[in-house]
């Protein structure tokens, strides 16, 4: 059983930038397709980033993309999320979450996620 922990999350500026960290123990991480949901209050969970095994692919929802970047390290067991110029909206629980799939997916809905971690929350202050 693969468990997920996030790190990173805070308060910050509008504009501002955080790096957000999700560890992975109980299982290597590098045959799982890897994403970062968000959940702000009131609203349902949403795809943010995706990563396949290797890194080889990532996707990144529209609202995100130009300002937010995924990475893995595999040797290290860990996925990140570097956010840059963050919004006011981008406000919300961070979510990382681990897939079984092919070397080269990246997988987009939440149903399709085998592991998730706890959260982190992240506050964008305008």
């Amino acid at each position: 059983q693969v468990q997920l922990v996030e790190s990173g999350g805070g308060l910050v500026q509008a504009g501002g930038s955080l790096r957000l960290s999700c560890a992975a123990s109980g299982g290597t991480l590098s045959r799982y397709s890897m994403g970062w949901f968000r959940q702000a209050p009131g609203k349902e969970r949403e795809f943010v980033a995706g990563i396949s095994w290797r890194g080889g692919n990532t996707y990144y929802a529209d609202s995100v993309k130009g300002r937010f970047s995924i990475s893995r390290d595999n040797a290290k067991n860990t996925v990140y999320l570097q956010m840059n110029s963050l919004k006011p909206e981008d406000t919300a629980v961070y979510y990382c979450a681990a897939a079984l799939t092919g070397p080269t997916i990246v997988v987009f809905t939440t149903t399709s996620y085998d592991y998730w971690g706890q959260g982190t929350q992240v506050t964008v202050s305008s």
